[in-house]
């Protein structure tokens, strides 16, 4: 099957478990379904594989048991997968939120802005009627009164007029469309500003509510609050773990222990999510305290500026005002975010609705009232001082806090729970200590909540890994909760995808350590005559060809003889010879004679001496 053909498949089926579940008197968001689906065929209990194509009858299952366990009212798990599914679908960062925001509120102002940009006014009333849709435009962007308020309006106007008189309405009209809405938004921000200064002195601000006082009250309420609604489920929490460690073992328990195990799963999510909504609460409180200084230093350097004088040069004041209306902006901003965060505390607590119902106050504390309740901070408390000794693991590498310089930003995995004991007692939530030592392995890092479950983790933690992820399959919304992403990547919450980029933090660990330098190691090897343009080589041939040609003069004057040594250069005479003569030779033969006879022919012959010349002649030599 393709993974088009794939994609039709499952949206069939989604579309069907909605529809089903409708007739039945339950409306479900697809979103919903969607994750119903995947954690029931996830599920290894409900025989689904996935590396199987689904027949009829399989999709028929699905069909059944996605209705079945999307139609349980009883059923904490369905209650902590709706709480994860509203969580992802409604939160996002605050910048994305804050850009989405800017973007509706442009979107809705469209429609007025074309209206005005658009206008080809040429009379004096359809010059008049213009003005009145700036002045609405005005008021619309900056959110400081309705303009339909004649007060407001008339103040507005007045402010306008300051800037932007009605005779400028012609170089207005004679703009390009960008450049009339560029024109349009700084007079916002002018108009703005003059109102809030004429606030601040008492002489106007109609319609303007008190931003930063608002705020100063409205953030520590809703910290309040949020820090109630989270002491309610801390104190739920502790009373389940409290009984699961009780009752885990025994033969017969008087509640379901399943259930409870679901139940703290809900109450640990309502706690996660909390905290993360609390967490951007106290950021909009650190942003309001630092506008806050900003705004009344902003609003005094204008006051001194503008003090008592009649005419002010516009480039002094002009930046001021808008200065002081984007910081109004961002007090606008703070508003709507701490809204929003109100609204989506508000909207998580009817997923507790079924611990009050199932498990109600008059049951849980008679058993919880013969055993110890300890918090997380107690827990804690208990392993401190108590740590792993790194060197009985010579293969795997361990951090501590004191010597991890960002070991609260590593990506712990389970969300900070105990690995051990969520393998090894069917999932129970116990929080790590970090003191205890941080192991790392395979590039992630887990916390334990006593030396002993370190070192049985340590042993084989693969081992333990694979058991996790065979109890998430069982209980979807562990996936989630305990930020399972990685081994389970089709459902991936949007929260921990914006957060991915953290798991490539590495640790930064502390030492005492010195370094010392050795200065000019290598002795420096730099050629100054060295040059790598051809054209200043060239310069320099011409340069010396050029001397060759000139003639070095020096005197000596007596005012400065013995001052100083003179010099003069000359090129050396070179070396000439000449030839006068030269020797010459010749070769001819040498003269050669034998004579024969001299010895004498005695007493009876005369003697007969007789002369050979043997010299060869010149020719033959």
């Amino acid at each position: 099957m393709s993974h088009t053909q794939a994609e039709s498949v499952i949206k069939n089926i989604i579309r069907e478990i909605g529809q089903e579940c409708a007739a039945k008197g339950q409306a479900v968001a697809e979103t919903l379904v969607a994750f119903v689906v995947k954690a029931v065929v996830l599920d290894p209990r409900n025989g689904f594989n996935v590396d199987r194509t689904l027949t009829k009858d399989d999709v028929q299952t699905l069909i059944k048991l996605c209705v079945d366990r999307l139609l349980d009212t009883k059923s904490f798990s369905l209650e902590t997968i709706k709480m994860q599914v509203y969580f992802d679908m409604n939160y996002t960062t605050r910048d994305e939120f804050l850009d989405e925001h800017h973007r509706v509120l442009e979107s809705r102002l469209a429609p007025v802005s074309r209206e005005i940009t658009d206008s080809r006014a040429r009379s004096a009333e359809e010059l008049e009627s213009l003005y009145r849709k700036i002045v609405s435009y005005v008021l619309l962007r900056s959110g400081l009164g309705s303009p339909t308020d004649i007060k407001v309006v008339r103040e507005a106007t007045a402010a306008l007029q300051s800037v932007f008189p009605h005779t400028e309405l012609g170089t207005f009209l004679s703009l390009v469309k960008k450049d009339k809405e560029r024109q349009l938004r700084e007079l916002t921000m002018m108009v703005t500003g003059i109102r809030l200064f004429n606030k601040d002195c008492g002489k106007g601000g109609e319609g303007i509510d008190d931003l930063p006082t608002i705020l100063k009250e409205a953030i520590p309420a809703t910290t309040k609050h949020i820090d109630s609604e989270l002491q309610s489920s801390q104190d739920i929490i502790y009373k389940y773990t409290a009984l699961i460690e009780d009752m885990d073992g025994k033969q017969q328990n008087l509640i379901n222990l399943t259930q409870l195990k679901e139940a703290l799963f809900n109450a640990r999510q309502h706690e996660v999510l909390l905290n993360i909504i609390l967490s951007n609460v106290i950021i909009s409180a650190q942003h309001l305290e630092m506008m806050d200084k900003q705004y009344g230093a902003q609003m005094e350097q204008l006051k001194a500026t503008v003090q008592s004088k009649t005419a002010i040069p516009t480039a002094q004041v002009y930046p001021l005002f808008i200065s002081l209306s984007k910081l109004w902006n961002s007090f606008q901003d703070e508003i709507v975010s701490l809204s929003v965060l109100s609204n989506m505390t508000a909207n998580l607590q009817p997923f507790l609705g079924l611990h009050e119902e199932l498990f109600p106050a008059h049951v849980i504390q008679p058993l919880v009232s013969d055993i110890t309740v300890k918090s997380d901070e107690e827990r804690i408390k208990e392993s401190t001082g108590i740590r792993v000794n790194p060197l009985d693991f010579r293969t795997q590498e361990w951090y501590f806090p004191e010597t991890t310089a960002n070991y609260d930003r590593l990506p712990i995995q389970y969300h900070g729970f105990c690995g051990f004991i969520l393998a090894t007692r069917d999932a129970l939530l116990l929080p790590g200590n970090p003191g205890i030592g941080i192991l790392k392995h395979r590039e992630r890092y887990y916390i334990f909540s006593s030396k002993e479950a370190a070192y049985m983790f340590a042993q084989d933690p693969d081992h333990y890994i694979t058991l996790i992820g065979e109890k998430a399959k069982q209980c979807a919304e562990l996936i989630q909760l305990l930020e399972l992403h990685q081994q389970f990547s089709s459902i991936t919450p949007y929260s921990q995808a914006q957060t991915a980029g953290n798991l490539l933090m590495k640790p930064i660990t502390k030492c005492n350590s010195s370094t010392q330098t050795d200065t000019h190691i290598l002795e420096t090897n730099i050629v100054k005559s060295y040059e790598w343009n051809e054209w200043e080589l060239r310069r320099k041939a011409i340069k010396l060809t050029n001397l060759r040609q000139k003639v070095t003069h020096s005197m000596q004057t007596h005012g400065s003889h013995m001052r100083r040594e003179n010099f003069s250069q000359v090129y050396l005479p070179k070396q000439v010879g000449t030839q006068t003569k030269r020797d010459g030779a010749s070769n001819v033969p040498k003269p050669q004679t034998f004579l024969s006879g001299l010895r004498g022919c005695g007493l009876s012959k005369p003697t007969n001496m007789v002369k050979v010349n043997l010299t060869r002649d010149v020719e033959e030599s």
